[in-house]
């Protein structure tokens, strides 16, 4: 007699690690998941970034523009989430989640790897993935997904430097006249 693999799935586990060794079984199609961004960073963030615009607009007597809108900012990145099924050593089955890109060719079915995890926020969410390392193409593979200070970008985050530095400038100067 055989066994149903539609109707009676093997269980997945859900191993905390930090380490899992094992084989690749599956690497499952990916989908996009959204960043969370607090509003209180993107607020101060705005704000000091907002100084020098004003400095800026005042100094070309014209108007500031340009920059992206409130709700694009507050609208967080979207990153790949690829879910990864690895049959470990003794013989479980574990599944956990690589955010971000990893070549096509990476992990290929039957791969050794040694995996190293870490827990989501959300309990009910698979182990997420900061590290493999596939044995069998000794290949380090570390997937980088966005963060809010990329999503901001560099643009935006230098305009917040500046803008602390001038208002902390004034500040100083105030409190010394």
């Amino acid at each position: 007699m055989t066994w149903d693999r539609e109707l009676f799935p093997e269980p997945v586990a859900h191993r905390p690690g930090p380490i899992i060794n094992g084989h690749v079984v599956k690497l499952e199609g990916g989908y996009s998941r959204e960043v969370k961004v607090g509003q209180p960073i993107l607020v101060a963030v705005l704000a000091a970034a907002g100084v020098v615009r004003l400095v800026v607009s005042v100094l070309r007597a014209g108007s500031g523009g340009g920059g992206r809108k409130w709700k694009e900012l507050k609208k967080g990145p979207e990153y790949l989430v690829t879910p990864l099924r690895i049959r470990a050593t003794d013989g479980v089955l574990c599944e956990m989640e690589i955010h971000g890109h990893l070549p096509q060719s990476a992990l290929e079915p039957r791969d050794h790897v040694q995996v190293t995890v870490r827990r989501q926020k959300d309990p009910d969410l698979a182990p997420r993935v900061e590290k493999i390392v596939n044995l069998t193409t000794a290949q380090l593979l570390t997937p980088h997904p966005p963060n809010l200070w990329s999503h901001l970008g560099p643009a935006l985050l230098t305009q917040a430097v500046l803008g602390v530095l001038v208002f902390g400038t004034v500040a100083a100067c105030t409190l010394l006249a």
